[in-house]
């Protein structure tokens, strides 16, 4: 089992081909429901990072 085997992921993914170990249709859906959630985890952050207020250097006590 490996690379030359065809029923394996590994073994689609070194022929090229598509079947049911390497599904072309949850291969895309897994991609585009990542692309989603990095896109939506990106603008919450963004807007987090804006609504958070800058912390200001402690000042140093004179001796």
């Amino acid at each position: 089992m490996g690379r030359g085997d065809k029923k394996t992921a590994k073994g689609k993914r070194t022929k090229g081909s598509f079947g049911v170990s390497r599904n072309k249709e949850a291969i895309k859906a897994r991609i585009k429901r990542a692309a989603s959630k990095k896109t939506t985890t990106a603008v919450a952050s963004e807007s987090e990072v804006a609504a958070k207020p800058k912390r200001t250097a402690a000042k140093k006590k004179a001796e």
